[in-house]
């Protein structure tokens, strides 16, 4: 998973709001929310954060390993035939 929990810290440290982000990057509100729900962005919209927040992508994303699925019950059970 993408987090985009850094974008808020950097922001923050720059004081620049998401109306200024929106106004400079020319991203729209639905692009916010994905942000702040670490959605799917487009690498168009990563370049246009970093160029306006003068940053390096690791500084605004970080990549978290999704936890491995516990296997089903299902599938530990075997199948006997009589």
């Amino acid at each position: 998973m993408i987090r985009f929990d850094r974008l808020w810290k950097i922001m923050q440290e720059k004081n620049v709001s998401t109306y200024q982000l929106r106004e400079k990057c020319g991203i729209d509100s639905k692009t916010i929310r994905r942000l702040r729900a670490n959605e799917n962005i487009e690498t168009r919209t990563l370049n246009k954060l970093c160029a306006v927040l003068e940053c390096k992508l690791e500084d605004i994303a970080e990549y978290i390993p999704d936890r491995p699925k516990e296997p089903s019950e299902n599938s530990n059970k075997t199948n006997s035939t009589p």
